[in-house]
């Protein structure tokens, strides 16, 4: 699983040995950092019980590692609207 923007992720410590205690979550971005084979630098926010952020973190995982408890919302489609004719007077120059 490749994590999204917006997902929500529990780690422990199947993602890595520094989760020794569990957290939770909310991915920002996963970060283009060389890494090895099936690990992921994940930029984001833990969350706190009530699911607030508590801190902004950049964590080191391995992605089989990772659960997800919620999946970020699908994007909303891009809606394009039809733009009014702009009204152009002439402009005197002196």
């Amino acid at each position: 699983m490749l994590p999204r923007t917006g997902d929500v992720l529990h780690v422990t410590r199947a993602a890595s040995v520094q989760f020794l205690r569990p957290i939770t979550f909310r991915v920002i971005r996963v970060l283009d950092w060389p890494t090895y084979d099936g690990w992921l630098w994940l930029d984001g926010y833990e969350l706190n019980a009530a699911g607030d952020a508590v801190s902004r973190r950049s964590i080191f995982v391995q992605r089989e590692g990772l659960q997800q408890l919620q999946a970020a919302p699908e994007p909303r489609p891009h809606t394009v609207r039809p733009r009014r004719p702009v009204a152009r007077t002439p402009v005197r120059v002196s």
